[in-house]
């Protein structure tokens, strides 16, 4: 099959598939496992053109509502922070879709800044499997270990799924302080400063077209020391809006800079077939998430993140 705007050729089940498997696994974490399928794009299928980074973002568009619906269902939504993720994230996506095609065309050294950053968050979420430092680590351990242990009553059938009942509170909600409880502990973050935080991350995800989420949810579990299974859905949904906003806003920059001859414009059928793939692997990710251990979670995302970092430092020093 082809896809005109990206110019390959490539059968259809490939996206669907691959995106399906990346999805299943990055929605734990609370990841669309958008920033894996841009490299496969541009080194597999050769797909290098600006329009790679809309067209990734059209595929966390057409995914993610089903794994953000997993998680407003089983009551496991932070709301306000998914709001902040939001409101510090789309100005930066502005900003990154103009970097991305005004000035990095071809991005290698910002790959190389982006890299270490994102092995210095990868090296950090590895050493919180074994160290507790701040209050909200050591009251995640606590509750991943109470949480888990319940999750495997489940599987050995000593108890059913709806014994397993954990839902997001928000205690207090304020420009400078957020807290909310889960599973009978209660954490608690600046809120300040998180959204300075998103606002980087969203220039970051707007030129790479990754959305965010991979560098916010592990930085959320490694530094805010807050437990996986309630920052999954926040992230999620962050994403996704951020994406909405960079995919207009990447449509609406591509007759400006028509002269360049870049394709600038989403491969929306291309962006599509990844999304649908995504769409069921998110589902279930989800899904599954509660029943999976935090650690494994924890090391799969940290994994993620290392990959993807190493192969920004060696594209660079071997570019």
């Amino acid at each position: 099959m082809h896809f005109s705007i990206s110019g390959i050729d490539i059968a259809p089940y490939i996206p669907f598939t691959v995106a399906l498997v990346v999805s299943f696994f990055s929605s734990m974490g609370g990841v669309s496992g958008a920033f894996l399928l841009l490299p496969f794009q541009v080194s597999i299928l050769g797909f290098d053109s600006p329009s790679v980074s809309p067209t990734n973002l059209v595929y966390n568009i057409v995914a993610i509502p089903s794994g953000v619906y997993r998680y407003i269902r089983e009551g496991r939504m932070a709301w306000p922070l998914a709001i902040i993720i939001t409101v510090g994230t789309l100005p930066g996506v502005f900003i990154g879709a103009l970097i991305r095609v005004r000035y990095l065309p071809d991005p290698g050294n910002f790959k190389m800044f982006v890299g270490c950053v994102l092995l210095y968050i990868g090296i950090r979420l590895f050493r919180s499997l074994f160290e507790n430092k701040g209050v909200n680590a050591e009251k995640a351990k606590e509750l991943e270990k109470r949480f888990n242990k319940r999750a495997d009553e489940i599987r050995k059938g000593i108890i059913t799924a709806s014994d397993l009942k954990a839902e997001i509170r928000t205690i207090n909600y304020s420009l400078t302080k957020y807290t909310y409880s889960f599973y009978g502990e209660t954490f608690s973050f600046n809120a300040a400063w998180l959204i300075l935080l998103t606002f980087v991350v969203g220039i970051v995800g707007g030129t790479y077209g990754i959305g965010g989420g991979a560098i916010i949810a592990p930085f959320l579990v490694a530094f805010f020391g807050l437990p996986i299974y309630t920052i999954a859905g926040a992230a999620l949904l962050g994403t996704f809006v951020t994406s909405i906003a960079g995919v207009v806003f990447y449509t609406i920059m591509a007759p400006y800079y028509s002269h360049t001859g870049l394709a600038i414009s989403p491969d929306w059928l291309l962006g599509g077939l990844f999304g649908a793939g995504g769409f069921v692997g998110m589902y279930f990710g989800a899904r599954v998430q509660k029943y999976i251990p935090a650690k494994i979670i924890k090391i799969l995302l940290g994994l993620a993140i290392s990959f993807l970092s190493i192969k920004y430092i060696v594209g660079w020093l071997t570019g």
